[in-house]
């Protein structure tokens, strides 16, 4: 009998401490507060280099409030974004494209937090640079340059000067898979796929390339190439107004390219066209269960919306960003 007692008693034990382990782990995931009822955790994010700037002050920023919190920012294209969200290497992926049907099913879920553009970056010591700002230059010449190659000199090709502006035209395009490329090569009739061009890694890589090429022609995120404390060009890099017309020459109501305002007011008020203007996302795998990732979330649509213009970016319309605040509910 005594043997029975015994067993019988270490059964019971083993019970309680499997139910109270399971107990507190539940609510521990539930609350993700500390014993001093702090919002505490780890959120990890990677992927567009578009949204990477954005992301790091929202982050900056979110850890004032929960100093208990820790969040982990880094860049690599939003291809990588995309997989290791879906992977589950990351808890948010930082994307600058839309979500394809592939990714949906797989189980991508996304909040739209924010709205920028790619633009047609060149170097400001462009032999044409004086004749492109007047002129601009048109959706289908940027097609012939990137896709098909057709035009590839600087001189008569482009912009019909003499001869002392002739140079072959370096075209400079993304390694990497990502939603600058991806939009560029849309807005273009194609993907990203099909543009042209040496293969740089990242946005920056892009920007490095066209400033130190007099010939050179790519494509960059806005913020990227305007400077967000001066708010006027990097020096060093230049941006193509487009002719969005067709009508040969740079009108008063295409001219918005001198400083960032002018360039973010465009895109929100559509006179950017989109593509390569386009809303950038967080996604998930799935719709986020951590309370957390929930908080960081809301709070980026809601007060942390007051860092978004002054980082260099365009807030979305009040509508959209209680759409995106209502599918974390």
């Amino acid at each position: 009998m005594r043997r029975s007692t015994s067993l019988f008693g270490q059964t019971n034990t083993l019970m309680f401490i499997l139910a109270f382990l399971v107990l507190t782990s539940c609510n521990s995931k539930r609350t993700n507060t500390n014993t001093n009822g702090k919002l505490e955790g780890k959120i990890s994010i990677s992927g567009a280099f578009a949204l990477y700037p954005l992301a790091v002050k929202w982050a900056d920023e979110f850890k004032k409030i929960h100093p208990e919190v820790k969040i982990d920012v880094s860049a690599g294209g939003a291809g990588k974004g995309v997989t290791d969200a879906l992977s589950g290497m990351v808890d948010l992926g930082m994307v600058s494209r839309g979500i394809n049907a592939a990714e949906v099913a797989k189980g991508a879920f996304t909040i739209a937090v924010t709205k920028d553009a790619v633009l047609p970056t060149i170097s400001d010591k462009n032999p044409v640079l004086a004749e492109l700002k007047q002129k601009g230059i048109t959706k289908e010449r940027l097609a012939q340059i990137f896709l098909s190659g057709n035009i590839n000199s600087w001189g008569t090709n482009l912009v019909k000067v003499d001869n002392k502006a002739q140079g072959k035209i370096n075209v400079y395009t993304r390694s990497d898979a990502c939603g600058a490329g991806e939009m560029w090569g849309k807005y273009l009739g194609k993907n990203q796929e099909a543009l042209k061009g040496v293969g740089v890694f990242g946005d920056p890589g892009i920007a490095d390339a066209v400033k130190k090429d007099p010939l050179g022609i790519g494509y960059n995120n806005m913020i990227y190439a305007y400077d967000i404390q001066t708010h006027k060009f990097f020096p060093g890099i230049a941006v193509i107004p487009i002719d969005v017309n067709g009508n040969g020459k740079i009108d008063k109501e295409e001219d918005f390219y001198g400083t960032l305002d002018e360039i973010m007011a465009a895109i929100k008020d559509g006179r950017y066209p989109s593509p390569p203007a386009r809303d950038l996302y967080f996604v998930s795998k799935g719709k986020p269960g951590n309370p957390v990732l929930t908080a960081f979330l809301s709070w980026i649509l809601t007060d942390g919306q007051k860092y978004v213009n002054e980082s260099g970016y365009v807030q979305l319309p009040e509508a959209n960003l209680k759409k995106e605040l209502d599918k974390l509910k």
